[in-house]
Protein backbone atom coordinates (compact mmCIF):
# COMPACT_ATOMS: atom_id res chain seq x y z
CA UNK A 1 0.00 0.00 0.00
CA UNK A 2 2.03 2.68 -1.60
CA UNK A 3 1.07 6.32 -0.50
CA UNK A 4 3.10 8.46 -3.76
CA UNK A 5 3.56 12.24 -3.77
CA UNK A 6 4.58 13.80 -6.87
CA UNK A 7 5.81 16.85 -7.37
CA UNK A 8 6.29 19.07 -10.80
CA UNK A 9 6.02 21.69 -13.06
CA UNK A 10 2.50 21.79 -15.20
CA UNK A 11 -1.52 22.04 -15.71
CA UNK A 12 -3.22 19.24 -14.62
CA UNK A 13 -2.93 17.00 -17.24
CA UNK A 14 0.93 16.51 -16.98
CA UNK A 15 0.59 15.59 -13.25
CA UNK A 16 -2.94 13.16 -13.86
CA UNK A 17 -0.33 11.24 -16.40
CA UNK A 18 2.28 11.23 -14.16
CA UNK A 19 0.47 9.91 -11.34
CA UNK A 20 -0.31 6.85 -13.82
CA UNK A 21 2.67 6.01 -14.35
CA UNK A 22 3.81 5.71 -11.22
CA UNK A 23 0.74 3.92 -10.30
CA UNK A 24 1.33 1.72 -13.27
CA UNK A 25 4.88 1.14 -12.94
CA UNK A 26 4.30 -0.21 -9.30
CA UNK A 27 1.64 -2.71 -10.32
CA UNK A 28 3.77 -4.01 -13.07
CA UNK A 29 7.18 -4.09 -11.26
CA UNK A 30 6.64 -4.80 -7.72
CA UNK A 31 2.91 -6.24 -7.45
CA UNK A 32 0.98 -3.48 -6.04
CA UNK A 33 -3.25 -4.09 -6.55
CA UNK A 34 -4.25 -2.08 -9.40
CA UNK A 35 -7.11 -0.52 -7.00
CA UNK A 36 -4.08 0.82 -5.06
CA UNK A 37 -3.82 3.94 -5.83
CA UNK A 38 -2.75 6.57 -2.67
CA UNK A 39 -1.02 9.45 -4.48
CA UNK A 40 -0.85 13.81 -3.79
CA UNK A 41 0.03 15.16 -6.66
CA UNK A 42 1.00 18.78 -6.54
CA UNK A 43 1.13 20.98 -9.79
CA UNK A 44 3.55 23.81 -9.48
CA UNK A 45 3.68 26.90 -11.22
CA UNK A 46 7.17 28.46 -10.50
CA UNK A 47 5.38 31.49 -9.12
CA UNK A 48 3.60 31.18 -5.91
CA UNK A 49 4.98 27.53 -5.92
CA UNK A 50 8.61 26.36 -7.08
CA UNK A 51 10.51 23.47 -7.15
CA UNK A 52 14.81 23.36 -6.89
CA UNK A 53 17.30 21.35 -8.42
CA UNK A 54 20.25 20.90 -9.56
CA UNK A 55 22.86 18.89 -11.57
CA UNK A 56 23.82 16.35 -9.18
CA UNK A 57 25.96 13.36 -10.11
CA UNK A 58 25.82 14.62 -13.79
CA UNK A 59 22.02 14.59 -14.16
CA UNK A 60 21.19 17.92 -15.91
CA UNK A 61 17.86 18.68 -14.95
CA UNK A 62 15.43 21.40 -16.57
CA UNK A 63 11.91 22.26 -15.59
CA UNK A 64 10.95 18.79 -16.66
CA UNK A 65 11.50 18.09 -13.26
CA UNK A 66 9.44 16.15 -11.41
CA UNK A 67 9.92 14.88 -7.85
CA UNK A 68 8.39 11.45 -6.67
CA UNK A 69 8.17 10.05 -3.35
CA UNK A 70 6.81 6.50 -2.43
CA UNK A 71 6.34 5.73 1.04
CA UNK A 72 5.67 2.09 1.29
CA UNK A 73 6.69 -1.03 3.53
CA UNK A 74 10.29 -2.72 3.46
CA UNK A 75 10.47 -5.91 1.88
CA UNK A 76 11.35 -5.36 -1.52
CA UNK A 77 14.97 -6.57 -3.27
CA UNK A 78 17.41 -4.04 -4.49
CA UNK A 79 16.78 -5.79 -8.05
CA UNK A 80 13.04 -4.90 -7.36
CA UNK A 81 13.62 -1.14 -6.57
CA UNK A 82 16.03 -0.48 -9.51
CA UNK A 83 13.53 -1.85 -11.89
CA UNK A 84 10.53 0.28 -10.14
CA UNK A 85 12.89 3.49 -10.79
CA UNK A 86 13.49 1.97 -14.63
CA UNK A 87 9.75 1.42 -15.74
CA UNK A 88 8.73 4.89 -13.82
CA UNK A 89 11.10 6.51 -16.09
CA UNK A 90 9.75 4.77 -18.99
CA UNK A 91 6.25 5.30 -18.58
CA UNK A 92 6.20 8.94 -17.57
CA UNK A 93 7.82 9.47 -20.88
CA UNK A 94 5.38 7.35 -22.75
CA UNK A 95 2.31 8.70 -20.73
CA UNK A 96 3.92 12.38 -20.07
CA UNK A 97 6.53 13.01 -22.52
CA UNK A 98 9.03 13.52 -19.41
CA UNK A 99 12.78 12.87 -20.14
CA UNK A 100 14.09 10.11 -17.96
CA UNK A 101 16.84 12.89 -16.65
CA UNK A 102 14.07 14.82 -14.97
CA UNK A 103 12.59 11.65 -12.91
CA UNK A 104 14.18 12.25 -9.16
CA UNK A 105 12.43 9.18 -6.87
CA UNK A 106 12.91 8.45 -3.34
CA UNK A 107 11.51 5.49 -1.70
CA UNK A 108 11.01 5.01 1.93
CA UNK A 109 10.04 2.02 3.47
CA UNK A 110 8.65 1.55 7.10
CA UNK A 111 6.70 -1.20 8.69
CA UNK A 112 2.98 -2.51 8.90
CA UNK A 113 2.41 -1.13 12.43
CA UNK A 114 3.39 2.19 10.35
CA UNK A 115 0.04 2.45 8.48
CA UNK A 116 -3.90 3.17 9.57
CA UNK A 117 -5.96 2.64 6.72
CA UNK A 118 -8.99 4.29 8.33
CA UNK A 119 -11.17 3.76 11.29
CA UNK A 120 -8.20 4.38 13.54
CA UNK A 121 -6.92 0.91 12.96
CA UNK A 122 -3.50 -0.46 11.85
CA UNK A 123 -5.14 -2.78 9.53
CA UNK A 124 -1.55 -4.44 8.52
CA UNK A 125 -1.32 -5.48 12.68
CA UNK A 126 -3.40 -8.25 13.52
CA UNK A 127 -6.32 -6.24 16.38
CA UNK A 128 -7.84 -8.49 19.17
CA UNK A 129 -11.33 -9.02 18.01
CA UNK A 130 -12.90 -7.76 21.11
CA UNK A 131 -11.50 -4.07 19.64
CA UNK A 132 -13.90 -2.60 17.39
CA UNK A 133 -13.24 0.67 15.05
CA UNK A 134 -13.90 4.03 16.80
CA UNK A 135 -17.76 4.98 16.31
CA UNK A 136 -18.91 1.18 15.51
CA UNK A 137 -19.72 -0.40 18.90
CA UNK A 138 -17.42 -1.71 21.72
CA UNK A 139 -16.08 0.47 24.96
CA UNK A 140 -15.52 3.97 25.30
CA UNK A 141 -12.59 5.28 26.23
CA UNK A 142 -12.04 5.39 29.94
CA UNK A 143 -10.65 8.92 29.98
CA UNK A 144 -7.82 8.30 31.80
Amino acid sequence: MPLVRIDAFGDEARIDALGRAVGDALVETIGVPPDDRFQVLTAHDGAGSTLRYGGYLGVERDDGIVFVAITMRAGRTAAQKQALYRRIAELAAEYAGTEPRNMFVTLYENQPADWSLGHGLAQYVEEPAAVSPPGEGGAAPSGR
